[in-house]
């Protein structure tokens, strides 16, 4: 089926302005809906695709593509919301997806790093050229800050307040939060500064982190730049920028940090997502939560 072009626009409005979703999880809805609705087996007309269908869908995914549970849950996840918006503009009268299971995730944790092992990744980037000054830069502000990879590489030099030791981060859906840096993080930036290279126009002229082009970093350079130190670190572990982020939370957690705080530093909206990130298990906590409420004296 050729998706209609001008529902896939109203609906990418929606998402945008009234989801406030950021760009990242528009891009990945609308690209799991337009494959979707390019299926063969898909009925051309909205009011004729059922739960049926998407059954099948999704049979035939996990058959040809080996499709995870995670993104059969992520794709669900865009085609439930794609289809409740047509219902609410009076496209189609019901939602195919209400008839359809959602596969049962196990708890999905990244690796964890030890401290030894951040330093020597961290330590493992030669700061004798200005782009080595920048990763470790990054390295510096993943983990210092716990930052995801897209805040990281969106990160803009207005954000920063160095000298108050904290940088105002634009997390998913555009809220932002403020978060502590530290030392480190804050002499390897000093380090890059001066040799940040100049902007290639004037959108990336408050952007931090700078590929050779004047432009800003993209994730996969991020995440290939990662993987690349962490070989040269001679860490034998599969993982990603995320990995820092999750670290970040295990470590303060380690130390003795409130899980509140973490969850704030994170941009957790549920005290539940940070629980699940830092390995604490459900009666820890809970008796965290308690000793804090003001109703348990």
């Amino acid at each position: 089926m050729k998706p209609d072009n001008r529902i896939l626009d109203d609906y990418r409005y929606y998402l945008k302005v009234e989801r406030a979703m950021s760009e990242n999880t528009v891009s990945s809805y609308l690209s799991d809906i337009n494959l979707f609705l390019s299926d063969d087996d898909i009925p051309e007309e909205l009011e004729n695709i059922d739960s049926g269908c998407m059954v099948g869908y999704f049979t035939k995914r996990v058959a040809n593509d080996g499709l995870s549970k995670r993104s059969q849950m992520r794709i669900l996840s865009a085609l439930k919301s794609f289809f409740g918006w047509l219902q609410l503009e009076g496209l189609v009268h019901d939602n195919p997806c209400d008839g359809v299971p959602a596969p049962k995730l196990g708890r999905y944790l990244p690796s964890v790093l030890t401290e030894n092992e951040i330093s020597d990744i961290i330590s493992s980037v030669d700061t004798s050229t200005w782009n080595g000054l920048r990763d470790r830069a990054i390295l510096e502000v993943l983990y210092g800050c716990g930052l995801r990879v897209s805040e990281a590489a969106e990160l803009k030099i207005s954000q920063l307040f160095l000298k108050d030791g904290f940088v105002r981060v634009i997390g998913k859906g555009d809220k932002q939060r403020l978060v502590p840096i530290g030392d480190m993080a804050i002499d390897a930036i000093g380090s890059y500064l001066p040799v940040r290279p100049d902007p290639a126009d004037s959108k990336s002229e408050d952007i931090l982190f700078l590929n050779k082009f004047g432009r800003g970093i993209s994730r996969i350079s991020v995440f290939n730049m990662v993987k690349r130190q962490a070989v040269a670190a001679g860490v034998n572990k599969e993982i990603s920028p995320h990995s820092f982020r999750h670290s970040f939370a295990t470590h303060l957690i380690e130390h003795g940090v409130d899980l509140r705080a973490v969850q704030d530093m994170l941009g957790h909206e549920s005290i539940l997502t940070t629980e699940i990130y830092t390995h604490i298990d459900k009666k820890t906590w809970q008796s965290a939560f308690l000793e804090h409420h003001p109703g348990e004296d």
